[in-house]
């Protein structure tokens, strides 16, 4: 019998609020690992909405839609780059980047109207005040919670570091 096990999959969750700035420029970080593992990297987005970006709530909802209608890191990718955008116009700006990447925009605006989300959204939150999340983006891999809501520096080359040994040991 040969040897045909799976390569082990690291996951890394991104504790992350679509109404941030910092989050925005983490996704070049984010995108950097994705690219240098491949499929050996599980990325999961992990909701944790500010309370001082108004549409933070809305736009986490919407990102789990994407994630439905099966081009999540797209939009959630728009939207990080929208975030001026995303203050001024809420809701509607949402559901305009969805109709962009050739979405289901009324479905979008549906979800939002329906709150169907809205139970995944409020229970990555309440996980992440739980393990100590404050703010985003945040970084959790092999049970190791990295800040990245102050600075971001070293944060990508700590992550590889920590991979990199989680995929030796494979």
């Amino acid at each position: 019998m040969s040897d045909s096990s799976p390569a082990r999959t690291v996951v890394l969750d991104l504790w992350c609020e679509l109404q941030c700035p910092d989050c925005h420029t983490a996704l070049d970080d984010v995108n950097a690992l994705r690219e240098r593992y491949g499929d050996r990297l599980e990325l999961r987005l992990r909701h944790f909405p500010l309370e001082k970006h108004k549409h933070a709530h809305a736009a986490a909802q919407a990102a789990e839609e994407a994630f439905e209608q099966g081009k999540g890191w797209p939009y959630v990718a728009a939207v990080l780059a929208g975030t001026g955008e995303l203050a001024k116009k809420g809701e509607p700006f949402l559901v305009a980047t969805a109709g962009e990447l050739g979405l289901d925009a009324e479905e979008f605006d549906t979800a939002l109207i329906d709150g169907r989300h809205m139970l995944i959204v409020d229970a990555d939150q309440a996980e992440g005040k739980a393990i100590g999340v404050t703010g985003t983006p945040t970084y959790v891999i092999d049970d190791q919670r990295l800040d990245g809501g102050k600075s971001q520096e070293g944060l990508r080359g700590r992550i590889e570091e920590i991979v990199d040994h989680l995929l030796a040991q494979a």
